[in-house]
C-alpha cells in the first residue's frame, strides 16, 4: 500500500493554478509521491499532468463535480486519463440524506455511469461521511445499501476512517466488509479537546491504525490518503508532514 496526501487538506492554498503548483511542490518536498486532487482551483488536465511530472507525483484519485460526472461522463474520463488517474471520486451524496428520494436518484443516475466508466477502464468512487451509517427507511444503513445497489465494478468506496468512527462505527470492520471495493481510503486521526472531537494528524489521536492497516492490506487497498479537513489554525503542510513521518516510521512509503 502507498501513502498519499489528499489536497482537500490544502484547499486554502490551492485557489489559483500558481498556488496549486506551489502546494504540489511542497507536498513532494515532504516526501509524498501520491496525491488526491480535491477542493482545488479549476485546472487544465494537461497542465496538471505536466506539474505532476515536474514534481515526481501521481494523482490517483479526484473528487469531481457529480453533475459533470453524470452529464459529461466521457469528457471527465478523458480528462482523468490525461494525467493517468483511474479513480474518479464523488465527495458526498448529491442532495444529502435528509430525503430518501435523493438516495434513489443517486442509484438511478450513477449506476449506469459507474458501469460505463468501468467499461472504459476507470472506476467511480464514493467518499463517505458519518451520514452513510445512518439508517434508511427500510432499516438498512446507507453504506450497506450502496454496496448492494451497485456492482463492485460500478462503484468503489473511499472509506474515511475518521467519519466512520465519528458515526460510532469501527473503521477496520467496515474496510473488511467492503473488501475488494476499497482501493483508496482516507486516513485521519481522531482526538479530543475538552468535550470536542477533533481531527488530528495520523498517529496523534486515538484511532486504532494497527487494525486499520491490517484490514486495508487484507481488503486489497492500494492507496491510503492522508486528509485533515480542519487543522485548527495549525499549518496544514506541517500537519501533513507529521502524518507522513508517522506513516513512514511504521513502514509505509
Amino acid at each position: 500500500m502507498e501513502i498519499g496526501a489528499q489536497f482537500y487538506t490544502l484547499r486554502e492554498f490551492c485557489k489559483t493554478p500558481r498556488d496549486l503548483a506551489s502546494s504540489l511542490e511542497k507536498v513532494a518536498e515532504i516526501g509524498y509521491r501520491t496525491v488526491q486532487i480535491s477542493g482545488v482551483c479549476p485546472y487544465e488536465p494537461e497542465w496538471l499532468a505536466d506539474r505532476l511530472r515536474e514534481y515526481g507525483l501521481r494523482a490517483v484519485l479526484t473528487h469531481t463535480n457529480p453533475d459533470r460526472i453524470r452529464t459529461d461522463t466521457h469528457a471527465v474520463f478523458l480528462e482523468h486519463k490525461s494525467f493517468n488517474c483511474r479513480y474518479i471520486g464523488i465527495g458526498s451524496m448529491p442532495g444529502g440524506f435528509d430525503h430518501p428520494e435523493n438516495y434513489d436518484a443517486f442509484v438511478r443516475n450513477f449506476r449506469p455511469v459507474g458501469e460505463q466508466i468501468a467499461h472504459w477502464g476507470g472506476k467511480l468512487m464514493y467518499h463517505n461521511h458519518q451520514m452513510e451509517l445512518s439508517k434508511a427507511p427500510d432499516g438498512f444503513r446507507y453504506l450497506e445499501k450502496m454496496a448492494e445497489d451497485f456492482s463492485p465494478q460500478a462503484l468503489g468506496f473511499t472509506l474515511d476512517t475518521y467519519w466512520i468512527q465519528y458515526a460510532g462505527g469501527d473503521p477496520a470492520f467496515w474496510i473488511s466488509q467492503l473488501a475488494g471495493r476499497v482501493p483508496c481510503i482516507h486516513l485521519k486521526d481522531m482526538t479530543c479537546a475538552g468535550k470536542e472531537q477533533r481531527m488530528a494528524p495520523v498517529g496523534q489521536g486515538n484511532m486504532n491504525f494497527e487494525r486499520v492497516f491490517a484490514a486495508a492490506e487484507e481488503a486489497g487497498t492500494e492507496y491510503m490518503l492522508v486528509e485533515q479537513d480542519n487543522c485548527y489554525n495549525e499549518d496544514p503542510f506541517i500537519c501533513l508532514k507529521r502524518s507522513y513521518e508517522y506513516l513512514t516510521a511504521v513502514g509505509f512509503h
